[in-house]
């Protein structure tokens, strides 16, 4: 069997060196396809192997139809909207992410983002605490329960919105207050920390009108997907308030709009990172090569999404 690792955003030498180990430990061929600039680099690479290891590289139905071989596509993240599941589907193809592998790196740093666009980007203007503030978590799965562990520890409350979660004692055990609708988590906190996927459901479901109903002084986190939000409806609202700023780890379409009207409140990181951490990249990659093999030795497919 041959496992391909295509990563333009290459994994830390350590992570793949594990997952080397792991795949050749199986009597299987490891092949390694890093910092590609031209798609048809990962269509040649492709044409005869029987799973894939990702990052944020796109599977698409193109790649999909070259991979005549292909029986398992492994993203080695949570977020999985960079593959094509229906065309994967359609060939047979299972397609798995790793959940909670990156959950403490994106968690530290929606913290990390939080306190540092509350002290105005750490320019000598004074700031404002995030201790006694109200946070609320719009979905409250692998990172929002950590995010949500850390700013307790911080001295906020915490609130969750997640209408997937039917065991209620999910937020209870988390010492977490659960609300109804996001009208509800919206009006009532601080500090809103997005962790939706980008869904047809949900791209643009970010506007005016929920943004709007949040306190004076709000902050809005996005570490999900930049298409969740409305970036003309934010433009338009953090025009009409100017206590209003937002922070996001994956830069708008309009971040040059957003800097220049509107300074310390807005920033965006240069690039996602989210899960750019030492331990996440390892964490991640070991966890891509470990569902291979048990895929192929033990039919594991725990975690398969596109079921």
């Amino acid at each position: 069997m041959k496992v391909l690792v295509a990563t333009g955003k290459p994994f830390s030498k350590e992570a793949v060196a594990g997952i080397k180990s792991i795949v050749e430990g199986s009597n299987n061929e490891f092949i390694l396809l890093e910092s590609y600039k031209e798609n048809s680099e990962l269509l040649e690479a492709v044409k005869d192997v029987e799973a894939i290891i990702i990052r944020s590289d796109k599977i698409t139905a193109e790649v999909v139809e070259a991979a005549k071989n292909l029986k398992i596509v492994v993203r080695a993240g949570a977020g999985y909207d960079n593959v094509d599941l229906e065309a994967c589907t359609a060939k047979g193809i299972v397609v798995m992410n790793t959940p909670g592998q990156n959950s403490n790196a994106v968690a530290e740093l929606v913290i990390a983002l939080m306190i540092f666009i509350n002290r105005g980007q750490f320019t000598p203007k004074a700031g404002k605490e995030v201790s006694g503030k109200k946070l609320g978590i719009q979905a409250f799965g692998n990172v929002g329960r950590i995010v949500g562990r850390y700013a307790k520890g911080l001295g906020m409350e915490v609130y969750a919105f997640d209408p997937f979660i039917t065991d209620k004692s999910v937020f209870t055990n988390e010492g977490v207050t659960e609300v109804s609708s996001l009208e509800e988590l919206y009006s009532t906190c601080d500090v809103i920390s997005l962790h939706i996927p980008a869904t047809p459901k949900t791209i643009n479901s970010i506007n005016y009108d929920l943004l709007s109903r949040m306190p004076k002084g709000a902050t809005l986190i996005n570490t999900a997907r930049k298409e969740v939000i409305n970036e003309a409806e934010l433009v338009k609202l953090m025009a009409e308030r100017e206590d209003f700023k937002y922070i996001a780890d994956i830069a708008p379409n309009n971040a040059e709009e957003l800097t220049e009207k509107f300074g310390n409140r807005f920033f965006a990181t240069p690039k996602k990172m989210g899960a750019q951490t030492a331990e996440a990249n390892l964490n991640a990659g070991i966890a891509a090569a470990t569902q291979i093999i048990n895929f192929f030795t033990k039919g594991d497919r725990k975690f398969q999404v596109n079921k």
